[in-house]
């Protein structure tokens, strides 16, 4: 696996932790469908939430939530619809959050959490 690959795969790692350390139920991750993928799918009270998270091991070429582009959240959306589509269950009250990780390898990890991104 890639260096790059690896680092996204710790980011969502930590960033699913977070999650569920604030209480949230992570019931889906790295979902994927001929649209693209979601990274991360968790249930916050009557919420249904889909997750994009980006990381980086520095702020040297901008913060991760600078690569979130109003594009990447409308596929977003579209995805989430896609999931809601082939899981069953009462999703009415949906929401896209962003999470930015920033994950230098000599120190520890910096998370935020944007709510209702979308």
């Amino acid at each position: 696996m890639a260096a790059k690959d690896l680092l996204g795969r710790r980011g969502e790692d930590l960033a699913a932790t977070f999650l569920t350390t604030a209480g949230y139920l992570v019931v889906d991750r790295n979902w994927r469908c001929s649209q693209g993928e979601i990274d991360i799918v968790a249930v916050d009270g009557a919420d249904t939430v889909f997750v994009e998270v980006k990381t980086r091991s520095s702020v040297a070429f901008g913060h991760p939530f600078e690569a979130i582009t109003p594009q990447k959240l409308a596929r977003v959306r579209r995805l989430a619809a896609a999931w809601c589509a082939v899981n069953p269950g009462d999703h009415r009250s949906i929401r896209i959050d962003a999470i930015s990780v920033i994950a230098p390898s000599d120190g520890p990890p910096q998370i935020d959490h944007l709510t209702r991104v979308f």
